[in-house]
């Protein structure tokens, strides 16, 4: 999966301020070995993952020592198993073991990430083909810094992102409602502020849903929703027909032991902050010869 420009700056970033944070003013422990020794090094898992977070490993060991070789035997979103190696490093001793920590702290992180993801895009999915036309949606639950990896990793393990940030869309919830004076009030403002960017409201009951419907928003955010009202909110919308291009998006505690549970409903997507902050870290190793 390739990375834009915009990512790609954000690894450089990322791993320039990673090192800063461990190395500090120096590597003491690395000094113990020669300066000029050279070091073969592999990677392996200790537990069955997806494996994600290579241009981020690729550039801790630039950033070291931009001669320093790697071979990759994977790519990002292959599904790896306990003991594959996943890379082999040549290069300067020192460069590999100052880099060690910080290369797999990225690539555990973004793993896991993408085993989550991975995990929930197939339970969506199931059997059949009526969860392939729901999207899993992350949220804005990341960790800090890592915003731009995690979406990465998100798409990576199958699933898909929502907005990036406060800057690419609008999503109009309780306490934006209450400080405009009401949905109505918040969607026109917002289409004035920003007319090219879509606007999103969270809603918490079907009156609410009314409101927004005939405000003329984009999507429309189903929050803790039941299935009974969530089946209503989208026969409401069909039966008026300036509004049978809503998007409907289901949230509020939707986990790994409920997720299946909206394959059939008519909805376009399922957002989760699972993805992004109930991931665990999968177990790497580097192994220096």
């Amino acid at each position: 999966m390739e990375t834009n420009p915009a990512l790609a700056a954000n690894i450089v970033a990322s791993v320039q301020l990673a090192l800063a944070e461990d190395i500090g003013s120096g590597d003491i422990t690395a000094q113990l070995i020669p300066a000029d020794k050279e070091s073969n090094a592999t990677i392996i898992t200790r537990e069955n993952a997806v494996v994600c977070g290579i241009s981020w490993v690729n550039e801790v060991f630039h950033q070291l020592d931009p001669n320093l070789k790697i071979d990759w035997a994977v790519s990002d979103g292959d599904v790896i198993s306990v003991d594959q190696i996943l890379c082999t490093l040549q290069g300067n001793a020192r460069a590999l073991l100052t880099g060690e920590r910080t290369a797999l702290n990225f690539l555990q992180t973004l793993s896991g990430t993408a085993t989550t993801s991975r995990h929930y895009a197939h339970l969506m999915a199931g059997d059949g083909e009526a969860g392939h036309k729901i999207r899993v949606l992350d949220t804005r639950k990341t960790l800090p810094g890592l915003r731009l990896a995690q979406k990465y990793a998100v798409k990576v393990g199958g699933c898909d992102n929502h907005r990036l940030g406060l800057y690419d869309a609008f999503l109009i919830k309780e306490n934006h409602i209450s400080a405009c004076g009401g949905i109505a009030k918040a969607v026109a403002q917002a289409r004035i502020i920003a007319p090219q960017k879509p606007v999103e409201v969270e809603v918490e009951n079907l009156d609410e849903y009314q409101q927004a419907l005939s405000a003329g928003a984009d999507r429309i955010m189903l929050d803790n929703f039941s299935h009974k009202d969530i089946q209503q909110a989208r026969q409401i919308s069909l039966s008026q027909e300036k509004n049978t291009a809503v998007e409907l998006e289901v949230s509020g505690n939707i986990a790994a032991d409920n997720i299946e549970q909206y394959q059939n409903l008519d909805v376009d997507f399922v957002s989760t902050g699972a993805l992004t902050k109930h991931c665990q870290a999968v177990d790497y190793s580097m192994r220096i010869e």
